[in-house]
């Protein structure tokens, strides 16, 4: 029997997904609202084994929340000039990292105690991010454009509720 894995329809389970996640944030009321909708999301939507979600706090990145295969930074504040959620937010940029035992960019120390070999971390807020979303990997492996969008449309529909979210 030849079984072939269907990556359209895939990444159609996956828009789905995020189409619902959208609904969901357009009318998340608070901040708790908004990260549990990331959390339930982010993952399937890359086909990620981990994802996080990063808040710009006073020079600071708060690692707010994660769901992961083990244990990521959930509770841990890193100074943003050393991690690579700051480095998103700062250059309001994606990054998209193959290997990141390879980047400058990456903390190796802090790393080297995960899972993770590759991943994409997305700010939230084009213009003047608030925060930030990753998504990981425990392979090296190169990252599908279409991944990349997803999260990227995941962190604009994030950055359009938490305005609402912040003022409640």
């Amino acid at each position: 029997m030849d079984i072939r894995f269907d990556y359209d329809s895939a990444f159609e389970s996956r828009g789905k997904l995020m189409d619902a996640a959208e609904d969901r944030l357009a009318n998340a009321q608070t901040l708790d609202d908004i990260i549990a909708i990331v959390r339930a999301t982010a993952r399937a939507v890359c086909s990620a084994d981990g994802v996080t979600f990063v808040l710009h706090d006073c020079g600071y990145c708060h690692y707010v929340e994660k769901d992961a295969i083990a244990p990521l930074w959930k509770g841990q504040r890193f100074p943003s000039q050393s991690c690579i959620s700051g480095w998103c937010m700062r250059h309001a940029e994606t990054a998209v990292i193959t290997d990141v035992f390879a980047d400058p960019r990456i903390p190796h120390d802090v790393y080297r105690r995960t899972f993770v070999k590759s991943l994409v971390v997305t700010p939230v807020g084009r213009d003047a991010p608030v925060a930030a979303i990753g998504a990981y990997w425990s392979e090296k492996r190169i990252i599908a454009p279409r991944e990349v969008a997803m999260i990227e449309r995941l962190a604009d529909a994030v950055a359009h509720a938490m305005p609402r979210a912040m003022a409640a």
